[in-house]
């Protein structure tokens, strides 16, 4: 490889841009990842760059930066009632990877069967299609998860167990609310919207990477309610792999289907 190929590589892109915002984030007072968070975030940033470039980056900044946000809305009083993220907000690498190992898979797969030297802008390829939509979808999926707990956790004025509709505390496993229903709704479109701007997908991918998270979302509070607290396995970020990765397998079907 020539020096001028070299230095035109994303992959030394991503290692110079991702090693330039850890070390800022880490020495900033105010810390939204612990110090193996940062460490974990910056392979995460490294393969999203080197492999779906800028625009994939932006979308999985948008979810960290709106996902890290949501967990501070009401937090004293969600500190009082004991149903807080642990650590203030603060996400280590089970939090990193529970959230974004599915999107990840989907980027390293775009790039081994997308065959484009402008990721994203010119990809034609239908895997390299269907790889976007998981992508896209499953952060949609884990914003919009996100967002609903936390804000139907801060706001919801009546919780159900989505199983029985039966009334329940706020922050109960599979509890929904009509607060957080919504929220999560306009958590998922926020990404989905990023997403379509910048061209990663297109009008049908926007519906369907939109019904994925919906769909995703809910399916994750069902396992809440039912499973997650009978298997020690089933933790949070288990749990949140498995979200994403219903997310992705929904938008892909639906994109699927649609080519066919």
């Amino acid at each position: 490889m020539t020096l001028e190929a070299l230095i035109a590589s994303p992959w030394l892109t991503a290692i110079a841009l991702n090693t330039v915002l850890i070390l800022l984030a880490f020495l900033l007072p105010k810390k939204l990842l612990t110090p193996a968070g940062y460490l974990h975030a910056w392979v995460l940033g490294v393969l999203v760059w080197g492999c779906l470039g800028w625009r994939g980056y932006v979308i999985v900044m948008v979810y960290f930066l709106m996902g890290s946000g949501v967990t501070k809305i009401g937090l004293k009083q969600k500190e009082a009632e004991g149903i807080a993220e642990k650590r203030g907000g603060m996400r280590g690498p089970e939090n990193v990877w529970g959230s974004a190992l599915i999107g990840t898979f989907c980027a390293i797969a775009f790039a081994i069967g997308a065959d484009s030297t402008a990721p994203i802008a010119s990809t034609t390829t239908a895997i390299g299609q269907l790889c976007l939509l998981g992508y896209t979808a499953s952060f949609a999926t884990k914003l919009s998860d996100t967002t609903a707990s936390e804000v139907g956790k801060a706001y919801g004025r009546r919780t159900f167990l989505i199983t029985t509709l039966k009334p329940v505390p706020r922050g109960t496993e599979g509890a929904v609310s009509l607060e957080g229903t919504l929220a999560g709704v306009v958590g998922s479109l926020v990404i989905v919207g990023v997403a379509y701007g910048m061209g990663v997908i297109d009008l049908w991918g926007v519906l369907w990477c939109a019904i994925a998270a919906f769909v995703a979302t809910n399916a994750e509070s069902v396992i809440g309610a039912t499973v997650q607290e009978q298997w020690e396995w089933l933790t949070n970020e288990v749990v949140n792999g498995i979200n994403t990765a219903i997310g992705a397998i929904v938008a892909i079907a639906l994109g699927w289907l649609m080519m066919h």
